[in-house]
């Protein structure tokens, strides 16, 4: 931490040491930097720098905390040809991320009656928890090629939203390249019956009020108006995209990728090898099941608003839907020239800025929608990307953990944490209270300091503030 170097408005250089191929570029606040925990995330960020073909710097977001291979919160960008693929640098929840809809309803003008209503309807619908499913004959083999043929598009198809929920998700609800043939058959079988389903750990429904506005223009034209309730969504591609993960790790290890790095973890094939490919083809295969995923239980959610209050399921209004946990072949200016590469963001989104033209015309206009949930607790921020060619145009993707699942259990043991919410404000459902003892919200960096330090930072500026009232959490 000590070779840290101010070099802008909340960024620092990790000096380039030997091994490295680039240096280290932290984005945080002073603040954050004291961050006693910092230190062996800071040592991940150095390991990846030994990566082939990395491009510009290896890179830490203010949420930064420790991961497998790469730290939750980095971001790396390997050229074409010589650079690597790595499933470390995107995670075992392939596509995790998160959605945004805005519902046309003062969430104070909602009874205590109808919020309790409100969260037992979505608990009901929306299955959470591990080993929970929906029930019923599960996906077929055609149902999976069409997932990764077509994306978001085989559900909306299917009756579970509306076409224009398309053009308000990252790269349209679809990531190019997929193949099912690069898919084991026990991921199949693992998320058979997870369509719609939250999973565990720090996933969740959450809905409360937009508490606060920062830019009215940009609001204004996406919709977002002070004291509206909105829903945040927050999950990915469940047991499909781990056990893809888990199996390209045991084959890239036994292949000997992992030889000369620093950290096994880090196992990675080069991009145009055929074991890179096949990755490559399984991640999108993951990718497209989670943005299916992510619109299934936006579709549930839309029943419940409708049978508790009545709310036309065409007004839950999809703002956007962004990944964070993915590895995306996209074209960036590096060094005055355009140059494809592939960019891996580990618990990192996407902040692409105006005029891009991957966008829709909406988002062309003002930036691209960067969602920062922080704890169920405190708040969540609506953030606008800037699109800066520093962090191949990438921001945080939430607050980040201060504390690890078991030392948030212990602080919290024996105490009735359904009661201490309510007392914030806020009602929580789980399916287990082990659940909610591990995602406390001391358990998380304070995502206000976070977001001030990605504004500061210059990738993306803050648009709206959420603050939580009903959570329901894996």
């Amino acid at each position: 931490m000590s070779n840290l170097r101010k070099i802008a408005a909340a960024t620092y250089l990790l000096p380039q040491e030997e091994g490295m191929l680039v240096p280290g570029l932290v984005i945080a606040t002073e603040q954050l930097i004291r961050d006693v925990g910092i230190e062996k995330p800071l040592d991940q960020v150095k390991r990846v720098a030994y990566l082939p073909g990395i491009l510009g710097y290896s890179i830490a977001m203010p949420d930064i905390h420790w991961g497998y291979g790469f730290p939750i919160g980095g971001v790396a960008a390997m050229e074409i040809e010589g650079g690597v693929i790595s499933p470390g640098g995107v995670g075992y929840d392939i596509n995790c991320g998160v959605r945004l809809a805005i519902v046309p309803i003062k969430f104070r003008d909602l009874s205590e009656s109808n919020k309790s209503e409100l969260i037992r309807t979505i608990y009901q619908f929306v299955p959470s928890g591990v080993g929970h499913v929906h029930k019923g004959k599960g996906l077929t083999h055609l149902d999976y090629q069409r997932i990764v043929e077509s994306g978001a598009r085989w559900s909306i198809e299917a009756g579970y939203g509306f076409p224009q929920d398309l053009i308000h998700m990252e790269s349209n609800g679809f990531i190019e390249g997929g193949s099912l043939d690069a898919v084991s058959e026990q991921a199949k079988e693992r998320a058979q019956n997870q369509l719609g389903t939250i999973g565990s750990g720090n996933h969740f429904v959450e809905i409360g009020e937009v508490s606060k506005i920062y830019l009215p223009a940009v609001a204004a034209a996406w919709g977002i108006e002070k004291g509206q309730t909105y829903v945040l969504i927050h999950s990915g591609s469940r047991g499909f995209g781990h056990q893809i993960c888990q199996d390209t790790l045991n084959q890239f290890i036994k292949m000997g990728f992992a030889e000369n790095l620093p950290d096994r973890q880090l196992v990675a094939a080069p991009i145009n090898s055929e074991p890179g490919k096949k990755y490559f083809q399984a991640m999108a295969a993951a990718a497209n099941f989670a943005f299916n995923n992510r619109q299934q239980i936006l579709f549930w959610v839309r029943e419940a608003f409708y049978k508790v209050l009545g709310t036309h399921r065409e007004e839950v209004r999809l703002i956007y839907d962004v990944c964070h946990n993915i590895a995306k072949m996209e074209e960036h200016e590096f060094q005055g020239k355009q140059v494809k590469v592939c960019v891996h963001r580990k618990g990192a989104t996407r902040a692409f800025g105006p005029g891009n033209k991957e966008l829709n015309p909406l988002y062309q206009q003002t930036g691209q929608p960067v969602m920062v949930p922080g704890d169920m607790g405190r708040a969540s921020h609506v953030m606008v990307g800037l699109g800066n060619p520093l962090t191949w145009a990438s921001a945080c993707h939430g607050a980040g953990r201060a504390k690890s699942r078991m030392q948030s259990s212990k602080a919290w043991y024996g105490q009735d944490l359904i009661k201490y919410m309510e007392k914030q404000g806020v009602k929580v459902m789980a399916s287990s209270p082990k659940t909610i003892a591990e995602e406390m919200p001391d358990a998380y960096k304070d995502v206000d300091w976070v977001v001030e330090a990605v504004q500061e930072a210059g990738l993306a500026n803050m648009v709206a503030k959420l603050a939580p009232g009903l959570v329901l959490k894996g």
